[in-house]
C-alpha cells in the first residue's frame, strides 16, 4: 500500500511533478523530457492506472483520501496529502477536483507497428491546441477508430489539458508520431489505407459520397484549427472530402467535423 504523507511546504522537492503546471511551456518541456504526464480527476486517474500507466506520485486533498483509498491500495508510489491552498501554491491553478497523480508515459509505438493491425485512422497535421487534442481523441475513442497518428508539430496528446477533455480517452486509443512531414505519409499509404483529406475547399467531395466506410484501409487527415491542412498535405492526399453545411456555415471547430467525420469513416464497418 502508498504511503501517506502529509506535506506543508510547497517548496517541497517531493511535489517537483506538480509545480507549475499552468506554464504551459514548462510543462511542454519538462513532462516529455522527464517521462510523466499529469492525471487530473479521480475518472481520469482511474482510467490512466486500468490503462496501465505506472503512478509516480498523488496529491490529494485530505476529503479525496477516502475516495482513492482502492488506488492506494493497489498502488506504491507515495501519497501527499495536503491543504487545497498548498495545492494551489504549488500547481498555481485552484485544483477543484481535489486530485492529481504524476503518471510514468510508455515509449510510443512506432507508426508502422499501429498500422499493422488498424483499418480507421486519424491523421492530424499541426494540431497544437490541447483542447482540441482531447476533443479529437474523446471522439476518435467514441466513433471506433484505431489509431491515432501525429505530425511532428502536433501538441501532446498527454498534456494535462488534453487528458482532461478527454477525459482519458487518450489511454484508450494507441497513437503514434510520423518522424516526418508529409513524407512520412507514404509510411501509412503503403500500409494500404487510402489517405482522405478533411477540408471545406470547394473542390472537395462530400465525404458520403466517397463512401469511407466501404473502404477497406482509410486515414482521415485533420488540419489545424482555422489553417486546416497545409497545401503539401492536401497535394499527398488521395482525395479531398468535406461535410456538407447548411445556413452559410463555411466550417466546424476542427473537434467537432472530426466527429462528424469519424462516424461516416466508422459506419457500417464490421463489429469488432
Amino acid at each position: 500500500m502508498a504511503e501517506l504523507l502529509t506535506l506543508d511546504d510547497p517548496d517541497d522537492p517531493r511535489l517537483r511533478d506538480y509545480t507549475g503546471l499552468t506554464d504551459v511551456e514548462l510543462r511542454r518541456r519538462r513532462e516529455p523530457a522527464e517521462g510523466l504526464f499529469i492525471a487530473e480527476g479521480e475518472k481520469v486517474i482511474r482510467r490512466a492506472a486500468e490503462a496501465g500507466y505506472a503512478m509516480r506520485s498523488m496529491l490529494l486533498s485530505a476529503k479525496w483520501v477516502d475516495v482513492m483509498r482502492d488506488v492506494i491500495e493497489r498502488s506504491e508510489a507515495p501519497v501527499y496529502v495536503v491543504s487545497p491552498d498548498l495545492a494551489e501554491r504549488v500547481t498555481g491553478y485552484h485544483v477543484h477536483r481535489g486530485a492529481l497523480a504524476s503518471m510514468q508515459r510508455k515509449p510510443l509505438p512506432t507508426a508502422g507497428e499501429l498500422l499493422s493491425d488498424a483499418r480507421r485512422v486519424a491523421v492530424m497535421e499541426g494540431v497544437n491546441d490541447h483542447t482540441n487534442i482531447g476533443a479529437i481523441f474523446r471522439s476518435a475513442a467514441a466513433l471506433g477508430m484505431d489509431a491515432v497518428l501525429l505530425s511532428p508539430d502536433c501538441a501532446d496528446p498527454l498534456y494535462r489539458r488534453s487528458v482532461k477533455v478527454s477525459m482519458g480517452a487518450v489511454f484508450s486509443v494507441p497513437y503514434a508520431r510520423l518522424e516526418s512531414w508529409p513524407q512520412g505519409l507514404e509510411t501509412v499509404r503503403e500500409a494500404g489505407f487510402r489517405l482522405l483529406a478533411l477540408t471545406p475547399h470547394e473542390k472537395a467531395l462530400v465525404i458520403d459520397e466517397v463512401a469511407p466506410h466501404r473502404m477497406e484501409r482509410v486515414a482521415l487527415m485533420l488540419g489545424a484549427e482555422g489553417e486546416g491542412l497545409s497545401a503539401k498535405a492536401l497535394r499527398a492526399a488521395d482525395a479531398w472530402v468535406r461535410i456538407p453545411m447548411a445556413h452559410g456555415v463555411d466550417s466546424l471547430n476542427v473537434g467537432a467535423a472530426a466527429a462528424v467525420a469519424f462516424y461516416a469513416v466508422a459506419t457500417g464497418r464490421p463489429a469488432s
